[in-house]
Formats: C-alpha cells, structure tokens, sequence
C-alpha cells in the first residue's frame, strides 16, 4: 500500500522541490499553451501543491484535478479555490469522457501500470481532446553527466532517492512513446523543455546568487528547442485514436 501523503516529503537522498522547477513550469505553459482549446474542460491529474494548477486555472475556467494526496489537495485549495478537487488515483477515479485537454505533469513516472493507466485516461478524453503527458528525461544533460561521475549508474536508472518519492521508471522521449502508443493514444507534437546542463540544486544556487540570469534560461529554452534530447522535461502532445 502506497503512502501518496509521504512520497513528496523530503528524503535523505533527494529534496522533492526546487525553485527551478517554477522556471521549467513557466517555459513549459509557452510550450503547450499554443495547443489548448480555449472554453474547453480540462483535468489535471496530479497537481503537487497547486503551482502548476494555479497556471492552468488561467487558461480554462473549468478545471478538474484529481490528486492522491489529500495533504497535497489542502495545500493546493488554498492557492486556487475555485477548482474542483477530486480525492482519489487515475487507477479508480471515474470519470466522464468530456475533457478538452487531460494533463499528466510529472506524474507518469510515479505510476506502478503507466500503460494501463494512460488506456484509462485515454477514455475520459471529448472527441477532440488532446492529452499532454510530460516526464523528467532520462537523457538531460545533467543527468548523463552525473552517469560519467559515478553518481548514477545509468541515464534510466531511479535512484534512492527518487523511488523513495516514489517513481517506479525514468523515461526518455523514445520510451514515453512506446508506452503512449501502447495505450493506444496517437501523438501529434513531442519535444523538450529547458536544456539542462546542471543539476536542480545547482540552478538554484546560480539564480539565487545572480550567476545566471533571464537571458540565460532564455537561452537554454532556446537550445532545448533544437536538442530536446538534452533538456530538463520531455512531452507529448496526444490524440484519442
């Protein structure tokens, strides 16, 4: 049984949070945002402590989020009050096939059946929605460099750290396809976001001391554009088939 309230706790070997993740989630509504239906219904599914929810609440005024942790739904409600919060996980919530656009943001990886669950999500799409699913990528440049340094053992590995907040896998563009595919989605538009040449905690460090600057994150979200390989998050952009 799965403890949804103690996987996004800090742990000895990872902090869950880092202010970077605000500046990819930034880049990352440009991204997608040229994609969404404006008036549509859309779901989020997981929404962390609401930050990312708060983004999309100013794209569609009718929002769904269903979340496992009802710690985190507290949090996030204070943030943004005027979206519906459902209490329960992709595997058992039911829900009508009526959303516009379904967002799946750094959630996949957690999920111990993740085609089994897309196959469900995929049900709850309208005729016309489109599914974004986003994931950390395996392949950042970050993170092979941390493979050359002896930190981890391989680009797809899960590390302590990172299966103690509860990922199950570690993706890069090619296994997120195969697995959207096998879930019977059809994929119009896949890239990445914000290439990525150090760690979180190094970003942050550099932010906050001035090292880096806006023209700087501009600059690797210009880059990751060209190498998406390379970059902090992957996506796909996905059809009902």
């Amino acid at each position: 049984m799965r403890d949804y309230n103690a996987e996004f706790q800090d742990n000895a070997q990872r902090q869950y949070a880092y202010d970077f993740d605000a500046v990819v989630r930034g880049y990352l509504m440009r991204t997608l945002s040229p994609y969404f239906s404006p008036g549509g219904k859309a779901l989020e599914l997981g929404c962390f402590e609401g930050d990312s929810t708060r983004l999309l609440a100013d794209h569609f005024e009718d929002l769904t989020v269903l979340e496992a942790s009802g710690d985190l739904i507290a949090v996030a409600r204070r943030k943004v009050p005027d979206v519906s919060f459902v209490h329960g996980t992709i595997e058992t919530a039911t829900l009508d096939p009526v959303y516009d656009a379904i967002f799946l943001v750094h959630t996949l990886e957690h999920l111990d059946a993740p085609v089994e669950a897309m196959t469900r999500i995929r049900q709850w799409l309208s005729p016309t929605g489109r599914f974004f699913v986003v994931v950390p990528n395996a392949q950042a440049a970050s993170r092979q460099i941390a493979v050359r340094m002896g930190l981890i053992d391989t680009n797809h590995a899960v590390t302590e750290g990172e299966r103690a907040h509860g990922h199950r896998c570690t993706y890069s563009l090619d296994t997120l396809e195969h697995d959207v595919l096998s879930a019977g989605l059809r994929v119009e538009s896949r890239g990445g976001v914000m290439f990525k040449p150090f760690a979180n905690f190094q970003f942050d460090r550099m932010i906050q001391n001035k090292v880096i600057d806006d023209a700087y994150l501009e600059g690797c979200y210009a880059l990751g554009m060209q190498y998406p390989e390379l970059t902090a998050s992957i996506y796909l952009v996905c059809r009902g088939r």
